[in-house]
């Protein structure tokens, strides 16, 4: 969300004057911020149904969950909520409350959303590679408009987002390596090709992110 102005440079005395173009940041409105918060929480808790109905993994704090989920029994939304929390802590004395309370609100609305897929949307006969490459790009989709309406699905998008800010090190990158530790805690869970799946899922969901969040590519907030 940008703004081109263009000012007058400096008259090159064989072509005459140029434009050189600037852009101006300019704030997501309050609508603006709340649709997108609601469109990516969507698209995060879809990917993640149709990672769930693979038998599939992924990173961060919600590859986690499915991971307990599967060892367990337990419901995926009340393991993402409880694992979240360290997370929320480490938010408000690192990132701030505004990105905090948009990062719980995230979190609560991939919870609500969970048992409504569940619910709405039964998934049977899903080819395991096509649902594991889809559930993780939807993810990674959902998670870049969180970052850019400053919120995040908790946990290791934070620690990646305060790496970012303080090194320039993409947050992509970050989640990157966190994510292969995730997802190989899968072999002791579900069974070997899962795992291989689901890493190639976790690779596509942080280039995703990698080769789209830059520091500076864009300006709205």
């Amino acid at each position: 969300m940008m703004d081109a102005v263009t000012t007058p440079a400096e008259a090159d005395p064989t072509t005459g004057p140029t434009l050189v173009f600037e852009t101006k940041s300019q704030d997501h409105s309050v609508g603006e911020d709340i649709l997108g918060i609601l469109t990516g929480t969507f698209l995060v808790s879809l990917g993640l149904h149709l990672l769930h109905a693979s038998q599939a993994v992924t990173g961060g704090t919600a590859g986690l969950s499915l991971l307990l989920g599967y060892a367990t029994g337990w419901p995926f939304a009340v393991l993402f909520a409880v694992v979240n929390v360290p997370f929320a802590l480490l938010a408000v004395f690192r990132r701030g409350w505004d990105f905090t309370l948009r990062t719980v609100v995230s979190v609560a609305l991939v919870s609500v959303f969970a048992p409504l897929h569940d619910a709405l949307f039964p998934i049977t006969g899903l080819q395991p590679l096509y649902g594991t490459l889809a559930g993780n790009l939807l993810a990674g989709v959902g998670v870049l408009i969180l970052f850019r309406h400053r919120s995040s699905v908790g946990g290791i998008n934070i620690i990646g987002l305060e790496i970012q800010d303080r090194t320039g090190f993409r947050a992509g990158w970050t989640m990157m390596i966190f994510d292969v530790i995730i997802v190989l805690l899968g072999f002791f869970v579900v069974p070997w090709p899962n795992v291989v799946m689901s890493a190639a899922g976790a690779v596509l969901l942080n280039l995703v992110l990698a080769l789209n969040h830059r520091p500076g590519r864009y300006l709205g907030r």
